[in-house]
């Protein structure tokens, strides 16, 4: 009964911040990386074209050259909390790019009978991932993630496997380029009695940018279709306007989410530094979630 009403509390509390259930678990894989994509809608599959492509299409790692490094913080609903951590470099000719995922759910009660706990513990979640990508022109390039997953929950755990594989094509119209990827492909072991079944899905969408150098001003529209394998599937926009190359101003929407929609962020940029914010507003009385990150290129 114990391990029941424990499982049930770690379920509603991530399926609620993330979308309506379906049968799936390990939700924090559905969290973004990099509060720009966040704020642009978590429409990463499409406009990811820095080390936070790991986590999105890593077919997109080829489109910046150099050494890249990325920390990024999530203080989501809930009490959870995520953090991330990313190095891109490139070895043999193509790059490669690692990564690193710690969520928690902290002080979640214990309750076998109404009325005051009879303890608490947190849920921790972990994935360590490499990936690569290859281009066969300037135009067309191909990637694939492999990624260690891990769950703890009280005395309870399991460890498996997820596999990412993206693609990214350079329209001939130059600004238009179109991205797809499909998301956590494998399994786990066991978690005492039965496994987790990964959150698998697929993603597609175009970006197109429009450059003003005039007027000191760049712009970036993008799109995606997102179809979770097991449930629903949503639609996300994002916007971006960038001036002098120094700060960029974001907005996103994401529909058939229950407690979500709209969101937002700033970014500022200086030499190789940059650093960017998000805003994401929640319904119902879940709060809002920040999201803080923070890159260097070398």
């Amino acid at each position: 009964m114990k391990n029941f009403v424990l499982i049930l509390i770690i379920l509603t509390l991530f399926d609620a911040s993330a979308q309506n259930a379906g049968s799936t678990g390990l939700s924090f894989l559905k969290f973004g990386f990099g509060a720009r994509n966040s704020a642009m809608g978590d429409i990463g599959n499409v406009i990811s074209e820095d080390l936070s492509a790991l986590h999105y299409n890593p077919s997109k790692l080829t489109l910046k050259s150099g050494n890249e490094v990325m920390v990024s913080y999530n203080s989501w609903i809930q009490d959870v909390s995520s953090q991330m951590f990313g190095v891109k470099t490139k070895f043999l000719g193509l790059p490669f790019a690692v990564g690193f995922n710690i969520t928690n759910v902290s002080d979640i009660p214990i309750r076998i009978r109404p009325g005051e706990p009879q303890a608490k513990f947190d849920a921790n979640y972990f994935y360590g991932s490499i990936s690569s990508a290859y281009s066969f022109s300037d135009k067309l390039s191909i990637g694939a993630t492999m990624k260690y997953l891990y769950e703890g929950l009280l005395n309870d755990e399991a460890t498996g496997l997820g596999f990412d594989f993206g693609i990214n094509y350079l329209t001939p119209f130059e600004r238009l380029s179109i991205s797809a990827v499909i998301r956590n492909l494998g399994s786990m072991n066991a978690l005492r009695n039965q496994s987790t079944k990964l959150p698998a899905e697929f993603r597609i969408g175009p970006q197109y940018k429009i450059e003003l150098s005039d007027y000191y001003f760049d712009f970036i529209f993008a799109g995606e279709y997102q179809k979770y394998l097991d449930s629903d599937s949503h639609l996300n926009f994002g916007l971006e306007v960038i001036y002098n190359k120094i700060l960029a101003l974001r907005t996103g929407y994401q529909t058939n989410y229950e407690i979500r929609d709209y969101t937002a962020g700033i970014g500022l940029m200086w030499g190789n530094l940059k650093f960017d914010y998000a805003f994401v507003p929640f319904q119902s009385g879940f709060g809002n979630s920040s999201i803080f990150s923070l890159a260097f290129n070398f």
